[in-house]
């Protein structure tokens, strides 16, 4: 048992923004504990809060009466990433290990933070992977928080905890909440007066059909990035543009207007080239890692290649127009000697290169 540092109790709250960690926290908040909740960032989700964590921390604040504290934990999360223990769901969604990882990052916080216990907002039986009752044992198992973690939601299908035990939460006023329906989260989120809190969503990138195929082939060695070197800033450019798998295994991404042209700017790595278009209207876009080809020949096909894919992607310009076909590379790192400033390209004459977008 971890011992409280101050004659009030307090524990920390695993918390996602949803509604069901809403009222988790808020639960137990009303019998008199002193609750703060922790929450994770990857690029996976709940990222956007690193732009303003303080401007965060405020609105959860006076929207639910909620503290917060904002951890970021994505470098240990892509390498999980590689290899989870658990393996994945649906898509690429390791949820098990996800969840393992992140409670595992909570108990260890108690200390830190002057916390006795854990509070988690899962529900059993909502989620098909990680809120079944065999998985919900082996993510206490493996998390090793047996006595330390308190659901309270459905704390009445679940053995007693520490904290009921110690009666520092009682567990006639903690609830039985089961099965996919949000009427009873929904009730209780009326009754406590909690309005404004999210739609029920996914939530995590990972689970999405689409944007998880991405992230797989990122980490399936299909392209010339090596997935022991997998960053933030690569899944980030993973989720916007056109991705294209050029024929080398080169990465490629073209955005796909203005807003997305600036964001790969900011975007571009050390290691990667920049491409813009220097003279009309067109994609701006990114070779990923072009640092790291060790044929340079190879690097020179695929810079001509992805500057006849962007002219593709340009705004038409009348044939006579002295300004066709003109790109600017920009290669940020690296020998900038080894490639040119400039060069003349024409659109890509053929429909082939559509089996190479993601």
């Amino acid at each position: 048992m971890i011992e409280a540092v101050s004659d009030k109790v307090k524990a920390l709250a695993l918390y996602s923004g949803g509604l069901d960690s809403i009222l988790a926290t808020r639960v137990v908040m009303a019998q008199g504990v002193e609750v703060e909740a922790v929450q994770f960032v990857t690029p996976f989700f709940n990222y956007d809060i690193i732009r303003d964590i303080p401007a965060y921390k405020d609105y959860a604040l006076k929207q639910f009466g909620i503290k917060v504290h904002v951890e970021d934990i994505s470098e240990p999360y892509l390498a999980m990433l590689r290899h989870p223990d658990h393996g994945f769901g649906k898509n690429f969604n390791p949820c098990i290990d996800c969840k393992i990882m992140m409670i595992t990052r909570a108990k260890e916080l108690l200390v830190e933070r002057g916390a006795s216990f854990l509070i988690s907002g899962e529900v059993l039986g909502q989620r098909p992977m990680s809120q079944r009752r065999d998985t919900l044992n082996v993510i206490e198992r493996d998390a090793d928080v047996h006595s330390l973690l308190l659901r309270p939601l459905s704390a009445q299908f679940m053995p007693e905890t520490e904290a009921e035990l110690q009666g520092w939460v009682d567990r006639s006023q903690l609830y039985g909440i089961s099965g996919r329906g949000r009427f009873d989260q929904i009730a209780l989120a009326r009754k406590m007066g909690i309005t404004n809190y999210p739609a029920p969503a996914g939530g995590c990138i990972l689970t999405d059909p689409i944007l998880s195929r991405r992230i797989k082939g990122l980490y399936s060695r299909v392209s010339t990035l090596d997935n022991d070197s997998v960053s933030v800033g690569d899944v980030r450019s993973l989720l916007i543009g056109r991705q294209v798998h050029l024929p080398s295994g080169g990465w490629l991404i073209l955005g796909r207007d203005e807003k997305e042209n600036d964001c790969l700017e900011l975007l571009a790595g050390t290691q990667d080239m920049l491409l813009t278009m220097e003279e009309w209207p067109g994609p701006s876009a990114i070779l990923k890692k072009a640092e790291e080809y060790s044929d340079k020949e190879q690097l020179s096909s695929d810079i001509e290649l992805s500057a006849s894919l962007m002219v593709r992607y340009a705004r038409k310009i009348p044939p006579d127009d002295s300004r066709r076909g003109r790109a600017v590379l920009v290669f940020r790192g690296g020998d900038r000697n080894s490639v040119p400033e400039s060069l003349e390209a024409e659109p890509y004459p053929t429909e082939e290169f559509r089996k190479w977008i993601l």
